[in-house]
């Protein structure tokens, strides 16, 4: 039931993209003339998350998104937005703000996957999580819809994303 519910979420925000309005990229390919859909929409891409290295005080996460053959290229910039963290279908009701480059364009599609960070300070109340959703960014817009990813992770008050870069 809970993969229908996030398909239908995903269909209900591919369906209202037509009535997008200004401030909302469109997911455009990287070139020109392409007839294939963007590999950046949700419906379009996989994400998965792992944990990753610790730093001095942080715990790191890292969230890969995968396309696979047959959607075209796009470009993403910047931390995504309106990250929410959930447990077995639960709001965990951590907030999370973002940290470096925002400004910095990288192409994400077949053969071209892209990989953010989630860092989570050591120290404080942690609280488990197993999916999170995003709203990826283009580099005029947000991209309409919601992806998520699946992956064990622990969040707590502080969390901050870091901006989409290149590679799994």
């Amino acid at each position: 039931m809970r993969m229908n519910w996030k398909f239908a979420v995903t269909v209900a925000a591919t369906v209202l993209t037509g009535a997008a309005g200004a401030g909302v990229a469109q997911a455009s390919p990287a070139t020109a003339g392409s007839v294939a859909p963007s590999a950046c929409r949700p419906a379009n891409h996989t994400a998965k998350i792992t944990e990753a290295p610790a730093s001095a005080g942080h715990h790191h996460y890292r969230v890969t998104l995968i396309a696979p053959r047959g959607y075209d290229p796009c470009k993403l910039a910047g931390s995504p937005t309106n990250v929410r963290f959930s447990d077995r279908g639960s709001d965990v009701g951590v907030a999370a703000g973002h940290y470096g480059n925002q400004a910095t364009v990288v192409t994400f599609g077949p053969g071209h996957p892209v990989h953010f960070d989630i860092q989570v300070p050591s120290s404080g109340r942690s609280t488990p999580a197993g999916e999170a959703s995003f709203t990826l960014q283009a580099p005029d817009g947000e991209i309409p819809g919601t992806s998520f990813a699946q992956g064990k992770l622990k969040v707590a008050t502080g969390t901050l994303i870091g901006p989409v870069e290149r590679g799994a």
